[in-house]
């Protein structure tokens, strides 16, 4: 199981540094997309943010024009880039190509997206489908629930990525579960007032 690390709403250079002191600490470091939108790909491909042993993700939760966004998006150092399962699965499939052509990753943020929706998506064998509760939803969210119902409706879908304000309990018993390959956390480690030290809590949970 891996862990990633969320970075969101704080500068580019604090986002920098969270992620370098994360580097290796935590498999996964996602630099969140009030990140991408705020500073822009082009600033991100010239920081050029190198990590010694942790993937970069970048959210950049394509909706439209999915071969031009992940081809610009991998002209930066990310591992993996996002694309939103709403969108239409023309987008879903180009990005996925540029992805496998790349040797890279696609992360598929399921938030709002519904199973038929999802089953149209089966070409993508290697993607990561990612359960994401929204933040500003109301509702509240059971994280090991919604994984253990999304894999009995989809039971061929290997990668399972879920988010949505998980604790080192919910962590814990996501990790015992066996079902999901990552685990992703945002403020309960880059907004922690030590972030390297909550990664290694969490680390220690699922492990």
């Amino acid at each position: 199981m891996k862990l990633q690390a969320a970075i969101d709403r704080v500068s580019l250079e604090e986002a920098k540094k969270i992620a370098y002191e994360l580097d290796g600490i935590v498999d996964i470091i996602e630099l969140g997309t009030s990140i991408i939108k705020d500073y822009g790909l082009e600033t991100l491909k010239a920081q050029n943010i190198k990590l010694e042993n942790s993937e970069l993700l970048l959210d950049l939760k394509t909706n439209d024009e999915g071969k031009y966004e992940f081809e610009k998006g991998f002209e930066t150092s990310a591992d993996i880039l996002t694309v939103m399962g709403g969108s239409a699965i023309d987008t879903i499939e180009q990005t996925y190509a540029v992805s496998q052509a790349a040797n890279k990753d696609i992360l598929i943020d399921l938030i709002e997206t519904n199973d038929d929706k999802i089953d149209k998506m089966s070409n993508c064998k290697n993607a990561i489908f990612g359960l994401h509760h929204s933040k500003d939803s109301a509702e509240s969210f059971d994280a090991v629930a919604s994984v253990a119902q999304f894999a009995q409706k989809h039971p061929n879908i290997q990668r399972i990525a879920v988010a949505g304000g998980i604790d080192k309990e919910q962590a814990k018993k996501i990790a015992q579960q066996g079902i999901a390959t990552t685990i992703i956390v945002g403020g309960k480690i880059a907004g922690a007032s030590d972030p390297v030290k909550a990664a290694k809590e969490f680390m220690e949970v699922i492990r």
